[in-house]
């Protein structure tokens, strides 16, 4: 999974990747967050090279938090080109997960 971004290479990311962009919206404290981790991870790794895996820790980047308003955490959005695809709030079994996601890619 890659690492934390920098706002201008996260905007620059999910608008001009060729791939579908995955963001989990986190924290460090969030419980929640941690039980979706493994089936995130999971995804990254059934889904590589057809889909890019960002974690966004929203602690330490607020400003990306409230540009998508995330009010609860996790938060899951899809994004293609800057479009949004799919979003989700709360925590998802992996096969649910893996479910919506393969709606959007091939």
């Amino acid at each position: 999974m890659a690492a934390e971004r920098l706002p201008r290479s996260f905007e620059k990311l999910i608008e001009t990747s060729e791939l579908p962009v995955f963001v989990d919206f986190w924290a460090d404290w969030c419980a929640p967050c941690h039980m979706i981790t493994p089936a995130v991870k999971q995804l990254s790794q059934e889904f590589k090279g057809k889909l890019q895996v960002v974690k966004v820790n929203v602690d330490k980047q607020p400003h990306i938090a409230a540009k998508y308003g995330i009010k609860s955490i996790p938060t899951l959005i899809l994004f293609h080109k800057g479009k949004l695809l799919w979003r989700h709030s709360g925590v998802l079994p992996y096969e649910a997960l893996k479910s919506e996601i393969e709606k959007f890619v091939t």
